[in-house]
């Protein structure tokens, strides 16, 4: 039996787009940092290569900082600075920030932008955030790619983003951040990235990041993502008519097109993995980054879920090769095991 992966919020297939740069960049021997030939064919790739994704983003390329990961360019963003989050952040920002703004029907209450920091969405829940006005950061690590956003137009501050949420490889992100702005070096030696991050750049993965990025905004703008909302909707009302029990959590907000986190009370979210696993699928109980770790969800509890529902939580989020057959096919799997267990 093929294997059918619903996991896309943990990381996506590297796209066909991205595969090619990266081969292609592999040619390229020099150091971007060497001033001979083969070193600026290698900065001229680079800075081409920051060039898209700072189109994609909405940025000019000196915003744009290559890093190895959201989570780098999260502690780049955000260490020492005093910064105020909620409990819906991903672990890489709530380790930097004092988590006490509260949440009231799925969306952070922000009273001052300046000294705060929201998320664009949520990887467990899907669920989106109105970013205001004067934000200091935002982590669009979920949302890049899959809805409507501009740096140019969004009013924050900082946001970063990470190449495996959107079709790139593993290992590397952006810190978008404005030119002038004081960001104290987390790694210091060579000075690269203006200053901002030494270390020799990466130029294999920042061309797979750049023509991931560029193939992500053209499937946006082509409405590729309003399928698979479709194929989102089909599998919740496939399960909600075979086991009504089930919760959908925020399904009566603005959501991401590709996430449904569903709650089978009595079902724990761990058990539903590894079931759902033997039978073929990938999921996940939550964020990638927390699998494993025998707690409560901070985001469930946030959003007034109970420690009893919050650990029976299942996450499925699609990508935009899945197909309606997939996602019937996982439908029916899971709805006769959450029958059979309900009835036990």
């Amino acid at each position: 039996m093929s294997r059918i992966y619903l996991d896309h919020n943990a990381t996506t297939p590297v796209r066909a787009e991205a595969r090619a740069a990266m081969i292609a960049a592999m040619d390229v021997v020099g150091n971007p940092s060497s001033v001979h030939g083969e070193g600026r064919a290698a900065k001229a790739l680079l800075e081409r290569s920051r060039a898209t994704v700072a189109e994609a983003v909405g940025a000019s390329g000196a915003d744009v900082v290559f890093v190895s990961g959201a989570t780098e360019a999260a502690a780049l963003a955000l260490a020492g600075r005093g910064l105020h989050g909620s409990d819906l952040e991903h672990e890489a920002v709530r380790a930097w920030v004092d988590c006490d703004l509260p949440v009231a029907g799925g969306r952070v209450v922000v009273t001052d932008p300046a000294r705060s920091v929201v998320q664009l969405a949520n990887s467990e829940t899907g669920i989106l955030q109105a970013l205001p006005e004067g934000l200091a950061v935002s982590d669009i690590t979920q949302g890049f790619g899959r809805v409507a956003f501009s740096y140019a137009w969004a009013g924050v501050e900082q946001v970063f983003l990470s190449a495996h949420k959107f079709g790139g490889p593993k290992g590397v992100g952006a810190l978008v951040v404005p030119q002038g702005f004081d960001v104290t070096a987390r790694l210091r030696g060579g000075g690269q990235e203006m200053g901002r991050r030494s270390g020799t750049e990466n130029i294999v993965a920042i061309a797979g990041m750049s023509a991931a990025a560029a193939a992500a905004q053209d499937d946006l703008a082509a409405g590729r993502w309003s399928r698979v909302a479709q194929l989102r909707n089909i599998l919740e009302e496939a399960v909600a008519d075979a086991v009504p029990q089930t919760i959908f959590v925020g399904n009566d907000v603005d959501r991401l097109p590709n996430t449904s986190c569903m709650i089978c009370p009595g079902w724990r979210g761990e058990t539903q993995v590894m079931a759902m696993d033997l039978a073929g699928f990938a999921v996940s109980a939550g964020s990638a980054c927390s699998s494993g770790k025998v707690r409560t969800s901070p985001v469930l509890t946030a959003l007034g879920y109970g420690d009893d529902q919050a650990r029976c939580a299942l996450r499925v989020s699609l990508g935009l090769e899945t197909t309606e057959d997939e996602v019937m096919a996982f439908a029916d799997a899971w709805c006769a095991r959450a029958r059979r267990m309900m009835a036990a």
